[in-house]
């Protein structure tokens, strides 16, 4: 199934959108990628992460782990196509943590599960839980790699897209004050305008 036109269903499904958005490193970005609107079809879920298993499913992985929100759905999708348990962390007092009885056991080698990996910082954050807790994390499988930055493992995406990131300073679309500035994604920061 991994012969898919990943773009053809971001863009099928609504969720390659065009505007001024505000990411939740607190940039500017003239598109966005909200993979909720494909995760609500199973079907297209199916598809799109089909491409991310051809990637890893011949990676020793014991455990998928998705940090939630956007990891949520990408971590059961994978560990159902995987045959694999899939878990989930999330934020508590705006800290990364292992909840609702999950485990990982020493040792266990661990795909994070991401919908977007952008800046990285979820994948960081949900790492380092794991690693603490004495599992080996071997890289991040994701629908949409945005970054071009080293985060510090593999990554294997269902599609690699360049979208332009702008600091608040030198935003052009702040300065053309022609689109309004919009925050879609669901991560809680300081300084939100």
């Amino acid at each position: 199934m991994a012969n898919v036109d990943v773009i053809q269903v971001l863009k099928d499904c609504d969720a390659l959108l065009e505007g001024h958005f505000l990411l939740s490193s607190g940039k500017h970005s003239n598109r966005y990628v909200q993979c909720a609107k494909v995760l609500r079809f199973p079907n297209q879920a199916e598809k799109v992460l089909s491409v991310v298993v051809d990637k890893i499913k011949d990676l020793d992985i014991d455990l998928v782990v998705g940090p939630a929100m956007g990891g949520v759905v990408v971590s059961y999708e994978l560990g159902r196509q995987l045959g694999k348990e899939a878990i989930f962390t999330e934020r508590k007092n705006n800290i990364m943590e292992l909840r609702r009885g999950f485990e990982v056991k020493p040792g266990d080698r661990i795909i994070i599960a991401e919908d977007v990996v952008t800046t990285g910082k979820s994948t960081k954050e949900t790492k380092k839980v794991l690693e603490e807790l004495g599992g080996q994390v071997i890289g991040v499988a994701c629908i949409a790699n945005r970054t071009k930055d080293d985060i510090g493992m593999p990554i294997y995406s269902a599609i690699d897209l360049d979208i332009q990131v702008y600091d608040e300073g030198s935003c052009p679309l702040c300065d053309s004050g022609q689109i309004d500035l919009v925050k879609p994604g669901s991560r809680e920061f300081k300084n939100n305008k």
